[in-house]
């Protein structure tokens, strides 16, 4: 594809993710099948004849082509989605828009009348920002895995490039009210996670998403925050400060064009980008109807791992995550969990078991011994050996055995326990 027709490309697109709304199939049907410029002129036209291009976005009378190509992306195209698509190249020109009503189809072309990609593109780069189309070098591949409902383009803020940090990532989600527990565990999550080399995706809101964008940004490591908004508006408002500081340190994306304010649906059908943007999902502290649990099902219908951090059985706020972790989910507890089933073979978590007592090292016959001395009190060697069910003079070796490890003290003709030794392997100390 030649360069002009790779820049109308691009322009077309930025156009187009003012028209179209995130995760619409339809419009990425349109869009596979037609191209991106092409869809634009169909969108643009009177449904009577295929008109010129027009200012701004098409090929060879756009104003602005330079600044925008500047600021455009990472890298160019080498696919076949050029000014129309494979696909849909044998399409009739001006052939009727299918699949939506006269009614929506008409709301597509408003929208299309009314955009000014150009500008868009002019006002991400005044934030330091790009915006990245499929077949750029910077594009995830994995988010092609969306099919239809791939992001028509990602507006991004940041230095390091998207592809390389999401081929190493992990999200973490949760609850906005989350409790005090659901914060630490998210950023512990978060920091465990950085510290391994791995980037910790979230959504920068309120709750879980904070906690973890805090704990990587804390710890120095490398953290991306996908937005339900432009790039360069600050939502929630009370994270303007992280969001800052996540497009300095890290990356700040989104599908909507610069200054595009977030709706309850378009919160849901980012969290589809989340869930493809990375290997795996871990969700701490949700209820049955969260955003969250929306993250997780996505992660799981695109083969992606699904975990999640366990709460009290009697939390609302970890009633969805327990559900999650009734079927497809795996129950995480730390960094070190998540790495091995989301990393590489041998990136396994530590064995856990409890600590090893000085009773678990002894012998079957000694410790029966142990256990026949009586809680208070003496007992000769006779005693102890029919309550251990030996012989005397075993119970008299194992005895001396048992004292030489300071278990047990000689008091006369008898025997007893050394103060504030246990007998039993499993009782904890201080007697709790």
């Amino acid at each position: 594809m030649s360069g002009a027709a790779w820049e109308a490309e691009r322009l077309a697109r930025a156009a187009l993710t003012r028209v179209i709304e995130p995760g619409d199939e339809v419009g990425g049907r349109w869009l596979r099948e037609l191209g991106a410029v092409e869809l634009m002129r169909r969108l643009t036209s009177d449904g009577t004849e295929v008109p010129g291009p027009e200012p701004g976005w098409a090929p060879g009378r756009a104003q602005g082509h330079t600044a925008a190509g500047d600021v455009g992306g990472t890298g160019r195209g080498t696919g076949s989605e050029g000014g129309r698509g494979a696909e849909g190249a044998g399409a009739a020109p001006g052939a009727a828009l299918t699949g939506v009503s006269e009614h929506r189809l008409g709301g597509f072309k408003a929208r299309a009348a009314a955009a000014e990609p150009a500008r868009d593109l002019a006002a991400v780069a005044a934030v330091g920002g790009r915006f990245v189309c499929p077949d750029d070098h910077e594009w995830p591949r994995q988010l092609d895995d969306l099919g239809d409902a791939r992001p028509i383009g990602l507006w991004v803020r940041g230095r390091p490039q998207l592809r390389i940090w999401a081929l190493r990532s992990v999200a973490v989600v949760g609850a906005r009210a989350c409790t005090p527990y659901g914060a630490h565990m998210a950023a512990s999550l978060a920091t465990g996670l950085a510290e391994r080399g791995w980037v910790v995706v979230s959504g920068a809101a309120f709750g879980v998403d904070g906690a973890a964008h805090r704990g990587v940004l804390a710890a120095g490591g490398a953290t991306v925050a996908v937005l339900a908004c432009g790039v360069d508006v600050a939502y929630p408002r009370g994270h303007a400060e992280l969001i800052g500081r996540i497009a300095e340190q890290g990356l700040v994306i989104g599908e909507l064009a610069p200054g595009s304010h977030p709706t309850p649906s378009r919160f849901i059908l980012r969290n589809r980008v989340i869930a493809a943007l990375t290997r795996g999902t871990v969700v701490v502290e949700a209820e049955y109807r969260s955003g969250s649990l929306v993250t997780a099902r996505s992660a799981n219908k695109l083969g992606r791992f699904t975990m999640g951090v366990p709460g009290p059985a009697t939390s609302g706020l970890s009633a969805g995550v327990h559900e999650l972790l009734r079927g497809e989910g795996v129950l995480v507890t730390d960094a070190a969990e998540v790495v091995e089933l989301v990393g590489s073979i041998g990136d396994l978590a530590p064995a856990r078991r409890g600590p090893v007592l000085p009773r678990d090292l002894l012998g079957p016959v000694a410790a029966q011994v142990l256990d026949a001395l009586p809680a208070r009190g003496r007992a000769d060697a006779r005693d102890v050996a029919r309550g251990a069910g030996t012989t005397p003079d075993d119970a008299l070796g194992k005895l001396y055995e048992l004292h030489s490890l300071g278990f047990v003290e000689r008091q006369g003709d008898g025997w007893q326990l050394v103060p504030g030794v246990s007998r039993h392997a499993n009782e904890r100390r201080g007697g709790a």
